[in-house]
């Protein structure tokens, strides 16, 4: 796993804020974008648009726009979203980034996590 959180009304509103210490090596120079193919649990590629920002309270961070895959999959705050590297299947080599996000939902008394 790379990175989980809950998400936040300000994640859903205006993308996906990732944290420098939870990447790696994340380059200093503020303003550069990128985009990242992220694969969803179905397989589908979804293109998410990254942007390095700094803000004083954490410091630099990876915005990640992500408005289509918020209205597609209905987001809500407190889902949890799960961003982890998996080896892939097909090629036998190399890595590819995985998306999860779940919902908390009560079932019997009991609260379970359901995929989103």
């Amino acid at each position: 796993m790379v990175f989980s959180k809950l998400l936040t009304a300000d994640d859903i509103e205006n993308g996906l804020s990732i944290p420098r210490c939870s990447l790696g090596q994340l380059p200093d120079q503020e303003g550069l974008t990128m985009s990242m193919p992220i694969h969803d649990r179905d397989g589908q590629v979804w293109i998410f648009s990254c942007t390095i920002k700094r803000n004083d309270s954490v410091g630099h961070f990876l915005s990640v726009g992500w408005n289509k895959f918020v209205r597609e999959r209905d987001l809500r705050v407190d889902d949890k979203v799960t961003i982890h590297e998996e080896a892939m299947k097909k090629q036998g080599t190399g890595t590819w980034i995985k998306v999860e996000v779940n919902r908390k939902i009560r079932l019997f008394g009991e609260d379970i996590w359901a995929d989103v």
